[in-house]
């Protein structure tokens, strides 16, 4: 047994050696991976809009503060609190049994008073009454009229209505309560909330930087009054708005100008009270070299981007970053212009790594909707 396990394992050495040759022959010499690819951009000198973003928060155009006008119990509440209303919507009904029991004592003065003038009215020309007991008599009338408007005044007061178109919020009484008992109660509130305010303020001392660079030619000022509003959670918002006006004088309290623009919110996503920043371009810059905010990265020597150099290959390139220009970065130093700037894939472009650069296609903004009643 001991012999012929000698004789048969050299055989079975050689089989498996053959083997293994055969399948080191079937593979590709030299095979290797393909270089990533990349998105990149060419940046090229142009103009571009310096722009601020500047902290804010979102008021309605207009808040009306219904009140009690009359006295009384509140019977009932005529509306869906949250709900939007129209000018001239009744709100309450108030007890109404007083005002038009009044409104009745009014109209009985008034017949009562014309009546008097009209007799008094031929006993003049006879003589009969005396021109003073005949202009009381015309006083009266006028007296009785207005008590008469007065009292259907009350009467309508007694039914508070809307003051303005807008989103109601909730009713500050119920059922039951007295109002008006020597005060104007407030009954609900009405916000106005297509389009909205953003109030937000610049700093008096980057006015007078800015102001300086213009004058220094460095800068050129911007007339656009097209302004855009990032929200709370980062996102973009849709509908564009336009700068209204910005204060004649500094705040001392805070150095600050006050500034206000205003947007369409016709699906009231914007609501009073809430922040948001303002992005508005303050000047134009000629010749400067822009680049995507996402291919700007940080290392302990400062700000660089990732660009393909001539070879093909990935190599890092210091800049100076100054300013931003909407969602970009304007490079100050760095860039000269016909650079491949990688803004995506950076995780795949190690330096000195061959890439496939590939045109870089933003993802295109959601379009905005027209705006309703328009």
């Amino acid at each position: 047994m001991k012999k012929i396990t000698s004789v048969m394992l050299p055989a079975l050495l050689v089989v498996l050696a053959a083997c293994g040759e055969g399948s080191k022959q079937g593979q590709p010499a030299g095979a290797a991976a393909p270089p990533p690819e990349v998105d990149v951009v060419t940046v090229a000198p142009s103009n571009a809009a310096v722009t601020r973003d500047l902290p804010g928060r979102i008021t309605a155009v207009r808040v009306a503060q219904v009140r009690a006008r009359v006295e009384g119990v509140v019977e009932k509440r005529l509306f869906v609190e949250g709900s939007d209303i129209r000018a001239g919507t009744p709100l309450f009904r108030i007890e109404p049994r007083v005002y038009e029991a009044s409104l009745s004592a009014a109209e009985a003065n008034l017949a009562a008073a014309r009546a008097t003038f009209e007799r008094y009215r031929p006993l003049l020309e006879i003589k009969a009454v005396s021109q003073q007991e005949f202009d009381a008599a015309a006083a009266a009338v006028k007296q009785a009229e207005a008590a008469l408007a007065k009292a259907k005044l009350d009467l309508e007061n007694a039914v508070p209505t809307a003051p303005i178109s807008g989103r109601i919020g909730r009713a500050l009484v119920t059922e039951g309560a007295l109002v008006g008992k020597g005060e104007a109660t407030p009954l609900a509130t009405i916000e106005q909330l297509d389009p909205v305010y953003v109030d937000f303020t610049e700093s008096s001392t980057e006015l007078l930087r800015l102001r300086e660079a213009i004058k220094s030619g460095r800068k050129k000022r911007s007339d656009a009054t097209r302004v855009a509003l990032v929200l709370e959670d980062g996102r973009p918002y849709a509908h564009p708005g336009r700068l209204l006006f910005s204060d004649l004088s500094v705040d001392p309290a805070t150095g600050s100008i006050l500034m206000r623009a205003e947007f369409p919110n016709p699906d009231r996503e914007l609501l009073p009270g809430m922040f948001a920043r303002v992005r508005f371009p303050e000047s134009v810059v000629s010749g400067a070299i822009v680049v995507p905010q996402r291919a700007v990265q940080m290392s302990p020597q400062g700000q660089f981007v990732t660009i393909v150099d001539k070879e093909g290959k990935a190599a890092p390139q210091p800049v100076k970053i100054g300013g931003m220009s909407g969602g970009d970065f304007i490079v100050t130093d760095g860039l000269k212009g016909g650079e491949q700037v990688i803004v995506n894939g950076l995780q795949k472009a190690r330096p000195g790594m061959p890439v496939k650069p590939v045109p870089w296609a933003p993802a295109a903004a959601p379009a905005p909707t027209a705006k309703q009643g328009d």
